[in-house]
């Protein structure tokens, strides 16, 4: 043992003597102090993060993380940027770093600044690694990945109707279905948009909410059901609304097609509704064994994440009528929604089932820290008690790992800085076969679709494929095996298609 901690040991100071921010004592787990101590300090101004680093950390490690003071190294680099380096920094700044000459910052500042000052580092590695490798760069239209080279193809161009499109899926003729976030849905046919659906349920269009996901049933041969997500207007008026999903079917007259038979499938007492536009989660998926599962964000109100008892933070399992199965998690749980099936989330806008039938999400967190999780039933993913992102006024908001007594699952991957991560699904068909069963994510203010291989819970491949191109709103592997993005700003479809 005592050999194998001097090995790890030296890795430890060869990591300071690349980089001048060493991790002392790295090789020994603390998770139980990591988050001892409180998020952005009571009594006293919140800590502005940047101004922290350019008066505590830049005389050594540059104000852009370059280096240069006291011999330091640059912080710059794409092995450095690993999140298996996350501890590791948060450690060195806490415990120091003594015989590189750092000093130890755990007794003046709290963790949660600490972990603030490993998000700032992050963002500054993010911005000279993208100055220095760009994005996904084309030669005559086609763009090289590690697996297959791809063209990126219009499919629905703008000033064709689309106005903040935020779902999609297709019939089974081929036809697809695309929302409007503020209240339109259409069928798209030969890469055109039909008049709008007739009758579709009313939303309230502000902030985020509006019409969001689209979900055909896969017996629609069958059965011919339509899911939808909405934010609902509270039956008192005003703006107060909250997310509801619902099913219908299509009645189609020639071109002209009408919402009918809709049927609620979950929506909240009306005590729950109110005004945020913030975090209304929303996607759909079925699971193949008659049940549905789909999300709900914290609508702005972080604590109600962890209560069972409000909507609020969920992804939620149903039978495919709305009904509750009895082996949900929290069934006879008191004070629980029954529907629940995970909690302690903050927005996700993400949502698939694997190939290999793993539920994955992927969410939002607040500046920094955007999750790749997987879905277990029962299980808590901590916020806001814990997360890897920071405030979006440059404070620090807690630490990431769990502390006593806090039986949180950890994000399997996590984004920093943000992506924005909004729409997720799996590559499935014949278009991509050395793709095949990875995950494809998009980001909202990354602009960007990410491939992501998961093995055993551990990210082993990870490449950028879309950068640049507007905000993905939506991923979906399509009937052919092609991958379509929704985008926003512009507001278009476009596909991923095998280069031939």
């Amino acid at each position: 043992m005592v050999g194998t901690l001097r090995t790890v040991a030296k890795w430890v100071s060869l990591l300071v003597a690349v980089s001048g921010l060493g991790a002392a004592c790295s090789y020994i787990s603390k998770p139980d102090e990591a988050n001892a101590s409180p998020g952005p300090q009571q009594n006293r101004q919140a800590t502005n993060l940047s101004r922290l680093y350019s008066e505590t950390c830049a005389k050594c490690h540059g104000e852009q993380g370059e280096g240069g003071g006291g011999g330091t190294r640059t912080l710059l680099t794409r092995e450095l940027f690993d999140q298996q380096h996350d501890r590791r920094f948060f450690e060195a700044i806490k415990d120091g770093v003594p015989h590189a000459g750092m000093e130890a910052y755990g007794a003046t500042l709290s963790d949660a600044e600490i972990w603030g000052l490993v998000v700032h580092i992050r963002e500054l590695q993010a911005r000279a690694l993208r100055a220095e490798s760009g994005s996904p760069k084309e030669t005559n239209g086609v763009y090289s990945s590690q697996h297959h080279a791809y063209r990126v193809e219009t499919v629905v161009d703008t000033k064709q109707g689309l106005n903040v499109p935020w779902g999609m899926d297709w019939l089974p003729d081929g036809r697809m279905l695309v929302t409007n976030r503020p209240g339109a849905m259409f069928v798209v046919k030969d890469g055109k948009l039909g008049n709008p659906v007739q009758g579709t349920p009313a939303v309230i269009d502000a902030g985020q909410g509006g019409l969001m996901d689209v979900a055909v049933h896969p017996d629609y041969r069958k059965n011919g059901w339509i899911y939808l997500s909405l934010s609902d207007p509270a039956k008192a008026g005003g703006r107060d609304t909250m997310t509801k999903i619902v099913r219908g079917k299509l009645r189609f007259q020639g071109d002209q097609a009408q919402w009918t038979d809709q049927q609620t499938i979950f929506e909240t007492e009306q005590a729950n509704y109110n005004r945020s536009g913030l975090h209304f989660g929303s996607k759909i998926v079925f699971d193949g064994k008659g049940h549905v599962f789909f999300s709900i964000g914290e609508r702005g109100n972080a604590p109600l994440a962890q209560d069972l008892s409000k909507p609020n933070g969920k992804i939620y399992r149903v039978r495919e009528d709305g009904s509750i199965p009895k082996d949900n998690p929290f069934v006879g749980t008191q004070g629980a929604i029954p529907a629940v099936w995970s909690y302690g989330h903050r927005n996700p806008q993400g949502l698939v089932l694997g190939l290999d039938g793993t539920l994955w999400d992927t969410e939002h967190a607040p500046r920094g820290g955007d999750e790749v999780n997987r879905i277990q039933k029962g299980a808590n993913y901590g916020w806001p008690v814990v997360s890897f992102g920071i405030n979006y006024n440059d404070s620090p908001h807690s630490t990431p790992w769990p502390g006593p007594g806090q039986n949180f699952l950890l994000p399997v991957f996590r984004w920093l800085p943000s992506i924005g991560a909004s729409g997720l699904d799996v590559v499935r068909g014949n278009a991509f076969p050395k793709w095949k069963g990875d995950l494809v994510a998009g980001g909202l203010s990354g602009n960007n679709l990410d491939r992501l291989r998961i093995v055993k819970d551990k990210i082993v491949e990870r490449e950028e494929l879309v950068h640049g191109m507007g905000r993905v709103r939506e991923v979906a592997t399509g009937p052919d095996g092609t991958i379509y993005l929704l985008l926003n700003g512009p507001d278009k479809i476009v596909r991923l298609v095998p280069a031939r």
